[in-house]
């Protein structure tokens, strides 16, 4: 912790003496990838003649920032912090509020750069390195009247797994197929805390309209990500206000424009179609996001490429839930 102080307050000295610096070249949208594998994006933006920014890194939500400057025209710091628990000498485990500080570097259109926070003891410091790129911005949206599609794709053939992998082949699968659904059930053994995977579909696909049926219990949670980067969340949040977190949301970034839920326990319909960075969802028939922007991915994302293929994957890690029926036709370009 104390190493983490000092170079805050050494950077933050440097700010107070450096020249008016301009921060234009780190507006916009910078994908990320994060070494051992995990990708994030950062956000920079003007806010009522501030400068401020969002950050999503690795899971989760997306967050606002602490604090973001300018050491010069290239190198900029943000600051966030975050409860995370911590172990004593004593053995017992406290919550505090610790920082978590991101060096970024820009080279034109690429950025690099360092991110530390204090480690688990509290004594020592945790740093990971990062590299990205600024994505141009989201085209205007398609008429989807116009779109063409190629043949349907059966994504799950109601007999096994085939077509279908762990990402992680190190965790364990919880997904079966019991009378013809696929249902995921990550049971725990007493005094054993089993690690479950995502499955991922072994192909891979550019743009697409995918519908399916899922079947949540109550209080379960689960999640269906678009070419392996955007989540829509399943979730049982019947009855809830509408959130960005609910059924049907992009999760942590679009939350749907009315409640079209069903009760726990009830097969619901999903139809949703990406084309040129917009998503559109019909949940139970009711349009709830409709042809609008996807600026960035969402937390869980494979990859940081926003334009690249990637696979349908299925969150096996939150809770029991089941699909069926699940159809997938590629837009041709």
């Amino acid at each position: 912790m104390k190493k983490l102080s000092v170079l805050f307050l050494s950077v933050l000295l440097a700010t107070l003496v450096a020249s008016a610096q301009k921060p234009d070249g780190f507006y916009g949208m910078w994908t990320i990838e994060i070494e051992g594998g995990s990708v994030g994006w950062l956000q920079v933006f003007e806010n009522n003649g501030f400068l401020d920014a969002e950050l999503l890194w690795r899971g989760g939500s997306v967050t606002p920032v602490q604090s973001v400057f300018l050491l010069d025209d290239d190198n900029l710091m943000v600051l966030r912090a975050g409860e995370v628990t911590r172990e004593g000498k004593d053995g017992k485990e406290r919550k505090m509020v610790a920082p978590h500080l991101f060096k970024v570097t820009r080279s034109g259109d690429r950025i690099s750069g360092v991110s530390m926070q204090p480690a688990r003891d509290g004594m020592n410091t945790n740093q990971a390195k990062f590299y990205g790129w600024k994505l141009p911005d989201v085209p205007s949206a398609p008429d989807l009247s116009k779109v063409k599609y190629g043949q349907p794709v059966k994504l799950f053939n109601g007999k096994d797994l085939s077509g279908w992998k762990l990402i992680n082949p190190n965790q364990a699968n919880g997904f079966k197929v019991v009378d013809g659904v696929l249902v995921n059930d990550p049971v725990q053994k007493e005094g054993e805390r089993i690690s479950y995977g995502n499955i991922r579909t072994e192909k891979e696909f550019e743009d697409f309209n995918l519908t399916l049926e899922v079947n949540i219990p109550q209080g379960s949670n689960s999640g269906v990500y678009l070419r392996g980067m955007y989540e829509i969340q399943v979730l049982d949040s019947y009855g809830r206000d509408l959130d960005s977190h609910n059924m049907g949301a992009l999760y942590s970034r679009i939350a749907p424009s009315v409640a079209a839920e069903k009760p726990a326990g009830e097969w619901q319909t999903m139809d949703i179609t990406l084309c040129d960075r917009h998503v559109t969802v019909k949940l139970n028939g009711t349009t709830i996001i409709d042809n609008q922007p996807v600026y960035g991915q969402t937390g869980g994302a494979m990859k940081a490429d926003v334009f690249a293929a990637g696979p349908i994957y299925l969150q096996g890690d939150h809770g029991k839930v089941s699909y069926r029926n699940m159809v997938l036709t590629p837009i041709e370009k």
